[in-house]
């Protein structure tokens, strides 16, 4: 096994279910699934009186805003929130018309690991078109104070092993993350086939030509034997549907566009322009966690509106050291990534090589025990939440050691399942609202009520502002056409993705839908997601390229899933979701489950209700069949 990196020694915790005889060891012949913080699970709660405490608070939420109106697409008056805030100077040029054998849409490290894997499978006739200035993707956009990874950089940048490049931190800055994404393309001739500051719009198929048309806001017109969307989940804006949103005279931005010539300073903070001014920030998700501390310490008066509290516990980053890193053994990387997926998938390694929050979260979340088989269903949901309690124990109890003020900390209090929201983990944030111009706006489920010229109001308080920061999220759980900004226009007369789609996605293994050949999406949809967002994208990109590559060879002319391969996926994903979706309703809307999207179109749009682990195998097994089951193939008579 690869060696782990030096980490600070891990306090031993109390035992509190059968483990067995022999521990499990980490790094450091550490017992897997401990931390270095004190232990808070010995606090006393009746777990009764918790679940209802739960359930009171999905409800706030639900009867504040129930299902819809929540949020709102950045389109019409709310268009220039979507602004490119760091492309100073847009390239002029003539519309392009051309042809190539792989139109690829999107510049992230999802669009690029699909380039990359599409070049080494000897595919090299591709087009990349991203809507940025250059690679980067999420990266790209966001370059808020504070912003960095909160997966490890080691399993989560892509290809360091292969380009020989070792991050700086075990979890990286978003400075390092956008030039790693310029590295990659560089190292692998991307930039030669890239086309920047350039949206597609929509794609037709053409039928005759089996080819499909990608149409520009530039102009272009570009012809395609195959297209593979690669347009993330954490570049879209989305923002809230508070009243008054339009009339705020103040100035006013969303956290992945953010404003450095207002505020000032950097991504390493120094926001001075901000001595004199009172700040708003609405939302307290994983980016809000990140950007608070900043604004914290440099802003006059913060003011944090805040509907639901994340659960925050210890970040604890650290330096690579050199030794470590250049003792690695090849294959470390991929060793690695799997590691940790085996761990967040229930399994047991013997080893857990990324040893973070994480891994110890799922650890103690996700029932081990030699014990656990002979448990039934119920016993186990018994037990899993029984976990979650104590654990939620512990983020509690350590807001109450970090916050000062008594009223502060018991707003600060998640009361969830902790698998409901994105765990964040961060060492600044509690800290910040000890500060005497930090101030917690606690609206208790309910939200910012409107926005006036001057501010906002909450309840029956009116806060006068001189910025808003919208850290409000993406548009991950809505329809696919919103979130991707692009209609596809299929075989079929009239069909577009949209209305084949209105009531819920059809796929077969996620990738590809009937109807539609050769269009092959990187996408949640049907498919799988996992912590480490990369790790999963490189999976599929090793897929198309295989899908790709084996219809040149094979002189395939156009592929698309059999209705039954459709149908009998879709029916799997619907019945493997039923236990998730329980788990579900017991959680308070956000992005994990769709915002609360209508129960028939999540179930649809839902992912592998198997795991992440076993949806990779499920592609693996496939490839190596290599009989391209469950497609509809149309052989070209020129090959």
């Amino acid at each position: 096994m690869a060696p782990s990196p030096p980490h600070h020694a891990r306090a031993s915790v109390d035992k509190i279910s059968a483990v067995p005889d022999t521990p499990q060891l980490g790094m450091n012949n550490t017992p897997l699934g401990q931390t270095s913080e004190p232990n808070y699970r010995t606090r006393s709660f009746d777990p009764l009186t918790l679940k209802q405490k739960y359930l009171e608070e999905r409800d706030k939420r639900l009867l504040s805003h129930g299902s819809k109106g929540q949020y709102r697409p950045v389109s019409g008056t709310l268009a220039h929130y979507a602004d490119d805030p760091w492309l100073r100077e847009k390239t002029e040029r003539e519309p392009i018309n051309e042809q190539c054998e792989a139109l690829i849409i999107g510049g992230g490290y999802g669009g690029e690991l699909v380039a990359i894997k599409m070049i080494q499978a000897g595919v090299t006739d591709i087009r990349i078109v991203e809507k940025a200035g250059d690679f980067g993707g999420t990266w790209y956009w966001n370059r808020y104070p504070g912003a960095q990874c909160d997966v490890e950089s080691y399993i989560y940048m892509p290809l360091c092993e292969e380009i020989g490049y070792m991050p700086s931190e075990k979890y990286a800055h978003a400075e390092e993350l956008l030039a790693h994404a310029q590295r990659l393309g560089r190292h692998f001739g991307l930039y030669e086939k890239a086309i920047f500051q350039t949206e597609v719009q929509s794609l037709h198929w053409d039928a005759a030509t089996t080819r499909w048309i990608a149409k520009t806001n530039r102009g272009d017109r570009i012809r395609a034997r195959f297209v593979v969307p690669v347009t993330g989940l954490l570049h879209r804006p989305k923002m809230p549907g508070i009243p008054g949103i339009e009339t705020f005279q103040g100035h006013s931005f969303h956290s992945s566009r953010w404003d450095y010539d207002y505020t000032g300073g950097n991504q390493k903070g120094n926001l001075s322009r901000l001595a004199n001014k009172r700040v708003g920030i609405i939302g307290t998700g994983p980016t809000a966690v990140q950007i608070v501390p900043h604004l914290a310490k440099w802003a006059k008066d913060l003011y944090v509106f805040q509907r639901t509290p994340s659960s925050v516990a210890e970040r604890n980053n650290t330096l690579t050291d050199p030794e470590w890193y250049s003792s690695l053994h090849p294959g470390w990387q991929k060793q690695r990534m799997e590691n940790f997926q085996a761990i967040l998938s229930g399994g047991r390694p013997d080893v857990d090589l990324v040893a973070d929050g994480l891994t110890d979260l799922f650890l103690r979340l996700l029932p081990r025990t030699s014990t656990d088989t002979e448990l039934d269903q119920e016993e186990q949901a018994a037990k899993r939440q029984m976990e979650n309690f104590k654990d939620m124990e512990e983020i509690r109890a350590r807001i109450d050691r970090i916050v000062h003020d008594a009223t502060t900390a018991e707003s600060l209090k998640p009361y969830y399942h902790r698998l409901c929201k994105r765990a964040c983990f961060h060492d600044d944030y509690l800290p910040a609202f000890n500060r005497p111009n930090v101030h917690l706006i606690d609206t208790n489920g309910a939200g910012v009520a409107f926005i006036t010229p001057s501010g906002v109001i909450v309840g029956e308080q009116s806060f006068e502002l001189d910025c808003i920061v919208f850290a409000s999220g993406f548009e991950m759980g809505t329809a696919w056409s919103q979130r991707s900004g692009i209609e596809i226009h299929g075989a079929q007369a009239g069909q577009t993705i949209s209305s084949k789609w209105g009531e819920g996605a059809s796929t077969f293994h996620g990738w590809t839908t009937r109807g539609f050949p050769n269009c092959f999406f990187v996408s949640s949809f049907q498919a799988a997601i996992t912590v480490n967002f990369v790790h999963i994208t490189h999976e599929q990109a090793v897929h198309l390229a295989y899908v790709v590559s084996t219809c040149r060879k094979r002189g395939i002319q156009t592929v698309q899933p059999t209705a039954t391969a459709e149908d009998t996926w879709t029916e799997e994903i619907v019945s493997k979701g039923k236990l998730q979706s329980d788990f579900q309703r017991e959680c308070t809307p956000g992005v994990v489950h769709n915002e609360k999207t209508p129960i028939e179109v999540a179930a649809r749009n839902a992912t592998y209700g198997g795991g992440s682990q076993a949806f990779m195998n499920i592609l693996r097994r496939w490839r190596e069949d290599d009989r391209l089951e469950g497609l509809d193939v149309e052989y070209s008579v020129l090959g």
